[in-house]
């Protein structure tokens, strides 16, 4: 399956079996998995069920993880993308290595995947969930327009959920191109 978005700086690929090995470095770098995996180092097998996961999510219902890539330049920025829920509502997930914090790019790459997500595949919301601590992660949602619904303390990490609902506009033009 090929579903490449590009922004204005950025082009994002699927994530694919052969990119496991740079995608274990990037989640077991300190600074990503403090918040990715509440500071669990993950093995290269775990890595690659997250990889075969998305692959079947993008078979089975369009989206999964993209990685996030400068234009141009074959150095792996960082991943974003949606992991399946049971309730059928995509949740949105993302990182940026440490030498790319500050630039604006989760916050980029990020909004072309909800789009593609909202618009493309017409989902009626998405949802996120993030670490509180995590003020950087919490100002990208506010960013992208994500409204907070709640708060919870599991496995005594505050976590704070945000959702973002398609716009009736949309909702409207697709159904117009349904009848």
């Amino acid at each position: 399956m090929s579903c490449q978005l590009e922004t204005i700086r950025l082009q994002l690929r699927l994530s694919q079996i052969k990119d496991t090995q740079i995608l274990h470095r990037l989640w077991t770098n300190d600074q990503i998995r403090y918040f990715l995996f509440d500071n669990r180092i993950i093995s290269p097998d775990e890595a690659q069920s997250f990889v075969e996961d998305s692959l079947t999510n993008f078979e089975k219902h369009g989206y999964g993880l993209w990685l996030i890539f400068k234009r141009n330049i074959d150095y792996l920025v960082g991943f974003t993308g949606f992991l399946d829920s049971e309730e059928g509502i995509p949740s949105l997930i993302y990182g940026v290595h440490p030498d790319y914090w500050g630039y604006g790019y989760a916050t980029e790459a990020t909004s072309a995947v909800l789009s593609y997500a909202l618009e493309k595949l017409t989902f009626p919301k998405v949802r996120a969930d993030v670490d509180e601590p995590n003020i950087a992660s919490v100002r990208v949602l506010e960013k992208l327009g994500m409204r907070k619904t709640g708060r919870e303390v599991i496995n005594e990490h505050p976590l704070l959920y945000f959702e973002k609902l398609r716009s009736q506009k949309v909702q409207r033009s697709c159904l117009q191109e349904i009848a």
